[in-house]
This record gives C-alpha cells, structure tokens and sequence, in this order.
C-alpha cells in the first residue's frame, strides 16, 4: 500500500458550515504577483481535492532572506529553497481557566469549535528563487510560479514526495489541477519533459 494519498472525491476536511478561504500575502518585492490570481489558484486546489467547510489556508510569496532563515530553520538546509508547506493538522482550541477564559458563566454559552474555521496551513513562496529555476523546471516564471502554488497547497493536504509511487500520485495531481486551472489546455512540452 502507498504512502501517497489517493484523491478522493469526498471532503477531506470540515471546518463546520462555511466555505474554504485563502488569504494571500506579498511580504517581498523582487518579482510582481497578482495576488487574486494566486488566491483563486490556492482555492481551486483545495476544491479539487475536495476541501469543503469553513477552513483557511495562508500563502505568503516571501523574499530570499526570510526563505533562506526559514530553509535553515524548518529543514537544516542553507540557501533558499522554492516552496515551504507548513500543514496546521490536529489543531485544537484548547480551554484554559484565568482572565478571558472560555469558561461558561451567567453571560458566556460554551463555544461551539464546529463553528470555527479549520487552519490548514501556510504555504510560503520564494518567487525570485522560482524565477531563476523556472527555465529548466516549469519552463517560464508563470509555470513556475503556479506549479509551486499547487505542490504547497498539495503538500499542506498531505501529500508528499518522499517514495516514488508518492512522487508520481501527486505530480499527477499537480498535472490535472494546472490544466484544469491554470493551462485551460494541454500540459505545455517544456512541463512534460522536466516533471517526468
């Protein structure tokens, strides 16, 4: 059996009622982003993989100072990397007792969590990184940059690239969602050469 995770038509996670939400932030200024673009990508992948309820995913396009400190710090390699998913799995609100706590009280209900939006995670980008890369990867920097958008947001939802069958299951993914979403055509042949 497979490490990789399989795409699965039901939802994947729930946040009670609501809907997914990306927010999406420019922290760097060496590459122009249309952010709305990039949002709607991040939002189109976590419905295509069956995302459902109020949750919340994070995608920051950060400079390659911040990429390289947080390269070293998360994954002990020096140098900035492309892409860095952080996966927010298992997050709980937890009840303390003190000032402000959740406590039931005269005026306080017991909060209802099913209400709450699921974190799912951050994923952050280095786009002057992937504009040095893009020509011998994705094949230009709009590829690049929305095929890192995609992996991220993949590998926040658990999947990875740690085995070959893994590898395979989610650059499938990647493929089917970019032509969906972001090619609206065939996979261009500089992409099929590189990713194979």
């Amino acid at each position: 059996m497979s490490d990789a995770r399989p795409h699965i038509n039901a939802p994947k996670r729930s946040g009670g009622d609501g809907v997914p939400d990306v927010y999406c932030s420019n922290e760097q200024n060496a590459v122009e982003i249309d952010l709305p673009r990039w949002r709607d990508l991040a939002l189109a992948t976590l419905i295509s993989e069956g995302v459902r309820g109020a949750c919340e995913l994070s995608v920051f396009f950060i400079d390659e100072s911040a990429m390289t400190d947080l390269n070293q710090e998360h994954m002990g390699k020096d140098g900035p990397t492309d892409v860095l998913a952080f996966p927010l799995d298992g997050v709980e609100v937890v009840e303390t007792q003190g000032p402000g706590a959740l406590t039931r009280g005269p005026d306080r209900s017991h909060p209802d969590h099913d209400d709450m939006p699921t974190l799912l995670g951050d994923v952050l980008l280095c786009p002057s990184v992937a504009a040095k890369q893009a020509p011998n990867h994705a094949g230009n920097l709009d590829d690049e940059l929305a095929l890192l958008v995609v992996h991220g947001t993949l590998h926040v939802l658990g999947y990875d690239h740690d085995t070959e069958e893994a590898t395979a299951v989610m650059r499938q993914r990647e493929r089917d969602i970019l032509s969906e979403h972001h090619w609206r055509g065939p996979v261009p042949q500089t992409f099929r050469q590189e990713q194979s």
